[in-house]
């Protein structure tokens, strides 16, 4: 039956379209699809919307995904690694205020994993697949995934029919979610996928097809008898097309004048939020929400996202600070997306379910805030300055290398376009995502010092000369007397998809930008560029000053304090913007101080100066300059 459609099908298309098509001979993977559907009854055009939207077909050199995902069809194998949470690692305190420091948060109770990360023992129990193929041979992957929709299809009592709506059951349970909403987002785009169609070369050169299938219907009572839980929203600050639920973050006074574990505001009525920031949990979904509602936990964050099926939660309304940049000045202007998920360890990809729906989120926010959509104010956690120079070495460093920041943007609908010719004089950091794979260490917990496998990376390195074998620029800030590291925990010498750099120099395949006070070059080949125009404005140091300070915060001076509100200094950074140099010029940063250091909001006050800062791209991190300092020019 399904041979006979297919010929029916190819003769009702132009010659044209049939020629092409037998033209280009599909790939092993594509096979691998094809074959897999055949075996299990299972629509070609379900199997492939649902890797899409998993893994985008790709298979991540068989690494796993930030909650232990492989392969093109996201088997999930979690029992294999341990949970975390970023927020426990390194010095860094995530209210980031030294006029109230926090003590380390407490370790986290161990959780139990739930189903939905364990899929591949299912899968295998259905294939007869080892884990280690499950794993590694994207083939075998294929198959497990195809198994498990037949199996989900039977266990609705659905039929195993050849229409793709009839699966949209399946489709939905594929997504391992609980909450009727989250299953029905997962359904949805995959739907929406299949509808429009899609074709792209994965990371190791695959060239997969999915043709379109317009006017499909869903046929959704089959969602039905999933009886998943109905959440109920509470006023959530989130898109409609997304599934977002309220799960608040604790609020209470403590012991000794204590209280957690944010703060109270007004926003935007007392401070316009400038700043949205990404982070990833170095953990999994709900041990991280069992955190953020303890009040005695000292980090917090408004919003987290499940990478399965990109399902949101919501803890703390977007007119509160939440402790979670490690930089006061940032938490009391900006918004934390908490995303499921490692950096490296234990995860090295993030799924497209959970990139479209943080997208949709960070969208809504920045349209409803007025944030621009740029990586000046889309900051990871990585981008954020320390404060001082005592807290710029404990800085933490995700969503890391592996965070696709194009791909990000351009589901915002913002995408990352060049601006000007081939000799402006600014550059923005741009590699092609798939193919630049980049040598890093550090991705093995149990072999630290082990190379990573070739990874598509959003980065690129920078070095002291024009030449591959040159020396990595150094941080002074992150490695007071030591050199900058190829680990994939490390981005001293790293500069990143979106962010904007002045032109220092140009030579051959080479382009230098200043950064941290250095020339830094990186491989930027006409063949395969790494960078592109992005003319806009610039600053560098007055007329007759040698230098000028840098900040990680823009703090009012002295004099603009009342009475009973201590001073918080203005303190330079260590790092030295000399004469000669430019940065390129995100905006205007407001100056401001938000006192919050009781339970009671009436007694929380938002301090304005006069002094006029500017925000900049100083290096991997945004820092400001003040405006009296720097002149502003055009970079053309």
């Amino acid at each position: 039956m399904r041979r006979l459609l297919a010929i029916s099908l190819v003769a009702l298309l132009p010659l044209s379209y049939v020629t092409a098509a037998h033209a280009q001979e599909p790939t092993d993977r594509q096979r691998a699809f094809a074959a897999a559907a055949e075996e299990f009854q299972v629509p070609e055009s379900v199997l492939l919307g649902v890797s899409y939207l998993s893994s985008r077909w790709d298979a991540h050199a068989g690494q796993p995904s930030s909650d232990a995902g492989f392969g093109p069809m996201h088997l999930t194998d979690a029992a294999a690694y341990t949970s975390a949470n970023h927020h426990h690692e390194g010095a860094e305190d995530a209210r980031g205020d030294e006029s109230r420091p926090l003590p380390a948060p407490a370790e986290p109770p161990p959780a139990e994993i739930p189903a939905s990360l364990r899929t591949m023992e299912r899968a295998a129990a259905l294939t007869g697949e080892s884990h280690e193929r499950l794993r590694a041979d994207d083939a075998a992957n294929i198959r497990g995934g195809a198994a498990l929709l037949a199996d989900y299809q039977k266990a609705l009592g659905a039929p195993l029919s050849d229409d793709p709506g009839q699966w949209y059951g399946a489709v939905a349970r594929y997504s391992g979610a609980e909450e009727s909403g989250a299953a029905k987002f997962f359904a949805d785009e995959v739907f929406s996928v299949i509808e429009q169609g899609a074709e792209r070369t994965t990371d190791d050169g695959e060239r997969v097809r999915l043709p379109a299938v317009p006017g499909l219907t869903r046929i959704e009572k089959w969602l039905e008898r999933l009886r998943l839980r109905h959440t109920r929203p509470d006023g959530v600050e989130c898109p409609a097309s997304i599934s977002c639920e309220w799960i608040p973050a604790a609020y209470q006074e403590l012991p000794g004048d204590d209280y957690g574990h944010y703060d109270l505001a007004n926003r935007p009525v007392s401070q316009k939020v400038d700043y949205i920031i990404i982070h990833d949990m170095e953990g999994y979904f709900l041990p991280s929400i069992r955190l953020n509602q303890d009040p005695n936990y000292g980090a917090s964050w408004h919003y987290s996202i499940r990478s399965s099926d990109g399902h949101i939660a919501q803890h703390i309304k977007t007119k509160d600070v939440g402790w979670q940049a490690g930089n006061w000045y940032v938490n009391a202007k900006s918004i934390g997306l908490e995303h499921e998920g490692f950096l490296a360890e234990g995860g090295t990809w993030y799924t497209e379910a959970m990139y479209r729906s943080s997208a949709r989120l960070v969208r809504y926010l920045a349209l409803k805030h007025g944030v621009p959509l740029d990586r000046a104010h889309i900051l990871g956690h990585d981008n954020v300055p320390g404060t001082l120079p005592t807290t710029v070495r404990g800085m933490h460093e995700d969503p890391g290398p592996f965070w696709d920041w194009a791909h990000y943007f351009r589901l915002m609908g913002a995408p990352l376009h060049p601006f000007g010719g081939p000799r402006a004089g600014s550059v923005m950091i741009r590699p092609d995502f798939a193919t630049n794979k980049p040598y890093f260490y550090g991705c093995d917990r149990k072999n630290p010092s082990a190379a990573c496998p070739p990874l598509p990376a959003g980065t690129v390195w920078l070095r002291t000369e024009p030449r591959d074998d040159a020396p990595l620029v150094k941080d002074i800030g992150k490695h007071p007397t030591g050199e900058s590291l190829y680990s994939v925990y490390d981005h001293s010498a790293r500069a990143s998809t979106g962010q904007r750099f002045a032109v220092a120099d140009r030579q051959g395949d080479w382009t230098a930008i200043w950064y941290l006070g250095q020339k830094a070059w990186f491989h930027n080949p006409a063949a395969a560029p790494t960078a592109v125009p992005s003319m806009g404005l610039l600053v560098t140091p007055k007329p007759g000053k040698a230098t000028v300070p840098v900040y990680g915060r823009a703090y009012p001076e002295q004099e603009a304090y009342p009475e009973g509100i201590p001073y918080q200094a203005v303190t330079p950074l260590q790092y030295t913007f000399s004469a000669g140099e430019k940065y390129t010029l995100a905006g205007p940063a407001a100056t401001e101080y938000y006192r919050a250091v009781t339970f009671d909001l009436a007694d929380h006050r938002v301090v304005r100066g006069k002094t006029k800062y500017y925000e900049i791209q100083f290096g991997h991190r945004v820092m400001f300059v003040k405006a009296d300092d720097v002149r502003v020019m055009f970079s053309g």
